[in-house]
């Protein structure tokens, strides 16, 4: 697949910036994001690239930052193998848990090691929101709990979790790239109780859950909170994140509308998971 690498630099040029720019190139088809000094290095397939599509971003952007813009061609290569081999490093969860790829083995000792090969799927670790969600895993008790784990991506959040003792445990994602290589990562970890299903809140039928997983963007947390909440049993649990501070409120009032009380958050550089108990 061809791609195109667009640079953006911004002044000022800080970290909720860069997080806020991302999530936004995300939502137009970019799927890989590196940080090189103050630039922004963005990839997006070239079957989607549009400078419209840029320029209309940035135009509504929500911060005060003069952002501009270039980008190059890409000689066409084994982008996933690159990326892989230069920019995913393993990641420590709370002491407990190693996320790391074949690439990146570790010698030291965890309670849980997770193998990623991420293939350009969201989800190793890095990120805030994973992370966030990755630790209250870790502090939950989990044996038998049936999980649904929306937006997927690398399937990270299911694989712990069945590594915790949840089982059964249904993954879901709608982008193929991403669908693909949770059945890839499933099958590393061995976590043959993991079912990957490709879509949205659509292919949700009849089954329901003890626990919820939804990493996803603001806007189509807003939409589906409604079918996370048929599917959710009694006094189940959902996690959601995927957005910022600010969005609590939206994200809450929508889950009190359905039936959903609040528990508690948690924060990481203005990205939040937020937990509440139907």
């Amino acid at each position: 697949m061809h791609y195109i690498q667009v640079q953006f630099h911004s002044l000022p040029s800080t970290e909720t910036i860069t997080d806020i720019l991302s999530a936004q190139l995300a939502d137009i088809g970019f799927e890989t994001f590196v940080m090189q000094e103050d630039v922004l290095e963005a990839y997006v397939p070239a079957s989607l690239f549009t400078a419209e599509k840029i320029d209309a971003l940035l135009s509504g952007f929500p911060m005060k930052a003069e952002i501009s813009w270039n980008y190059n061609v890409m000689e066409d290569k084994n982008w996933n193998e690159v990326w892989e081999k230069n920019y995913f490093e393993p990641i420590v969860i709370g002491d407990q848990c190693c996320i790391h790829s074949s690439f990146h083995p570790t010698e030291k000792a965890y309670d849980y090691r997770i193998l990623i090969d991420p293939k350009m799927a969201f989800g190793t670790g890095h990120h805030q929101t994973t992370g966030l969600i990755l630790k209250e895993i870790l502090s939950m008790d989990l044996t038998h709990k049936s999980v649904l784990d929306m937006g997927c991506g690398t399937a990270v959040l299911a694989i712990l979790a069945a590594m915790k003792g949840a089982s059964p445990i249904t993954a879901i994602d709608i982008d193929e790239w991403a669908y693909n290589n949770a059945l890839e990562n499933v099958q590393m970890n061995g976590a043959d109780n993991i079912r990957v299903l490709m879509g949205g809140a659509e292919v949700l039928g009849e089954e329901t859950f003890d626990v919820i997983f939804a990493n996803i963007n603001r806007n189509i947390l807003l939409n589906d909170i409604p079918s996370y909440y048929r599917v959710l049993n009694k006094n189940g649990v959902i996690i959601m994140s995927g957005f910022y501070k600010e969005d609590i409120t939206a994200i809450c009032l929508k889950c009190e509308e359905e039936g959903l009380s609040f528990s508690h958050y948690a924060e990481m550089d203005q990205w939040v998971a937020v937990t509440l108990v139907k």
